[in-house]
């Protein structure tokens, strides 16, 4: 039978655990995310969800269990994206928006026409050489997106993407994410709406609760 690629499994964390100074908060968590899809992940606050995405980023160590990606255990990927809640924690606020989106493709030797993404996930393009104090949560927001995009990362990871934006920028930023989806991506997006994850996400994990598959 030929591989069906459209839905490889990209990650796999089997029970995993971990520790924060010395409190368990996260135990026997099992998660598989595939190429073209959305895997949601939702649950009480509390409940573990940005810290399990920071496993899957490789930015904690685990206490117990293993992460998979595309058949290297315990290996963080090279081409691994994060789209953050809160834009400003993880924009440099020295760089101008021009600088944030164009960043995986400096870091690679590329050029790419930044203006062009900027249209791409509704950014104003008299924007982008503004720096992120100059610019609303929601403008640095989709050049974060932008970045995303530039980076085509083949796993990424989404904390409650759109929990700052009005309802406007929040559909920009799920439909812009839904794209890359299509384009092959495999993606985990935490979210507290449960009617987002319901619309657009294949695979639901509720924390604490188990696993269900869609």
């Amino acid at each position: 039978m030929a591989h069906d690629v459209s839905t490889a499994i990209l990650l796999r964390a089997e029970n995993i655990g971990v520790e924060l100074a010395g409190v368990r908060v996260l135990d026997d968590v099992s998660l598989t995310a595939r190429s073209g899809r959305m895997t949601g992940v939702s649950g009480p606050s509390g409940a573990g969800k940005t810290t399990l995405l920071r496993a899957l980023a490789g930015l904690v160590p685990l206490c117990a269990g293993a992460i998979d990606y595309v058949g290297q255990p315990n290996r963080r990927p090279g081409e691994i994206g994060m789209l953050a809640q809160h834009p400003r924690l993880v924009a440099n606020p020295r760089w101008t928006l021009r600088r944030i989106v164009a960043e995986p493709a400096t870091i690679g030797g590329r050029d790419i026409d930044v203006a062009e993404v900027a249209d791409e996930v509704g950014l104003d393009r008299e924007l982008l050489d503004r720096f992120p104090a100059e610019v609303s949560d929601g403008q640095l927001q989709r050049a974060c997106l932008g970045r995303l995009v530039v980076g085509s990362p083949s796993i990424v990871l989404c904390d409650e993407p759109t929990a700052m934006l009005d309802p406007v920028a929040a559909r920009v930023v799920i439909e812009v994410l839904a794209s890359i989806v299509d384009r092959g991506a495999a993606m985990v997006l935490v979210s507290h709406q449960r009617a987002l994850i319901e619309a657009r996400c294949a695979d639901v994990l509720e924390l604490g609760v188990g696993v269900g598959t869609g």
